[in-house]
């Protein structure tokens, strides 16, 4: 079991009002990265309007795109 995991399995115990304040401050711990959450789906956009003008036949499972696009930010 990740340390994720478990500190979710803890969290998942406490009071709603506790999880409440906790996922307030998780969220607000993520407003760094969400411009380059931002950058990286502007990109993937653009990448995949192109490539559907240019193969309109050809198409891409969304789930491979999100979990390219969580790598790449990720991994900054």
């Amino acid at each position: 079991m990740t340390g994720a995991h478990q500190v979710l399995e803890a969290a998942l115990q406490l009071s709603p009002n506790d999880r409440a304040r906790i996922a307030a401050e998780l969220l607000a711990s993520l407003d760094d990265q969400e411009q380059d959450v931002r950058a990286a789906w502007a990109a993937e956009i653009a990448r995949r309007a192109e490539d559907a003008c240019t193969n309109p036949d050809d198409e891409e499972d969304w789930r491979a795109a999100l979990s390219e696009v969580q790598r790449e930010v990720l991994s900054r």
